[in-house]
């Protein structure tokens, strides 16, 4: 199985280009982030006619995930982060593909910092820690791909000092990745590449791709019920390259799931605790 995740920067502007990228690559996933299209305007009829089912959580203008499963129906098991019924920005949805969760997120930039928007993207950094503990309570197999915006370490940005007092680079940003990925999750692309110099992004501005002048803040977890079955992954960098494109490449990984270990059935084990006891109690 390959899973990829592609920040695509505005799905009405990008879909020749995200079309493209999925004929040629055909990832079995496919998490999109920034779609950038309220709901009713997600291209749902070029997805499908490329052979892909997709879920969505869509807003005007800003935000927006997407799950694109190849050749089936994802089942949705939540959208929208949970910790905070006031928050109405589109960044977080969960799935589930052939007994594998499927969570894609676009976590918040946090620009300028410190500022409120700094500390929007911490809560949501903390919700985020508690709801993965959560989902890894239930020992299934999981993966939370998207854009996290946040570069783990000095070999994930090119001139590390010059982003000390950016929001994807702060020791606070950094810190809270460093103890969701504690929990157990495996960073599948830096595990697969431990010391290479790997971006996902490059700005449009000063000819940051050109120059390689890049980050990584794309990110792939694995829970140790699915690290087992990682054999791959990588950068779509190429894409970055084409015409019109978004300032993300696609990140993928390849799983070979008969490497993973037995795990609950997903789409149970995707469920909060409360509403699995409540549907056993119902089933009773």
């Amino acid at each position: 199985m390959r899973i990829a995740t592609f920040n695509i920067n505005g799905i009405g502007a990008r879909l020749p280009a995200l079309l493209q990228w999925l004929e040629e690559k055909q990832p079995d996933v496919a998490c999109l982030q920034e779609l950038k299209a309220p709901q009713e305007k997600f291209p749902i009829a070029a997805i499908e006619a490329a052979g892909y089912h997709a879920i969505w959580h869509g807003q005007k203008s800003w935000n927006g995930v997407a799950i694109l499963v190849r050749g089936k129906a994802p089942a949705e098991v939540g959208r929208g982060l949970p910790g905070d019924p006031e928050d109405e920005q589109s960044r977080y949805i969960e799935a589930v593909v052939d007994d594998v969760v499927v969570v894609c997120l676009y976590l918040p930039n946090g620009n300028p910092a410190p500022g409120p928007k700094f500390d929007y993207k911490l809560k949501w950094f903390e919700r985020l820690i508690i709801r993965a503990e959560q989902l890894l309570a239930t020992g299934a197999k999981i993966v939370i791909a998207g854009d996290y915006n946040v570069m783990p370490t000095e070999l994930d940005v090119y001139k590390p000092e010059r982003w000390l007092d950016d929001a994807l680079f702060r020791p606070e940003t950094r810190a809270a990745f460093a103890r969701l990925v504690a929990q157990g999750w495996t960073d599948a692309l830096r595990t697969m590449h431990p010391d290479e110099k790997i971006y996902t992004f490059w700005d449009y501005f000063r000819n940051a791709y050109g120059r390689d002048a890049g980050l990584r803040i794309d990110h792939l977890l694995l829970s140790p019920a699915l690290a087992p079955a990682l054999v791959a992954a990588g950068v779509d960098r190429d894409v970055r390259g084409r015409e019109k494109p978004s300032d993300h490449a696609p990140t993928w990984i390849e799983l070979d799931l008969n490497r993973a270990a037995g795990a609950p059935h997903a789409t149970a084990a995707a469920k909060p605790k409360a509403a699995r006891k409540k549907a056993a109690q119902q089933a009773d």
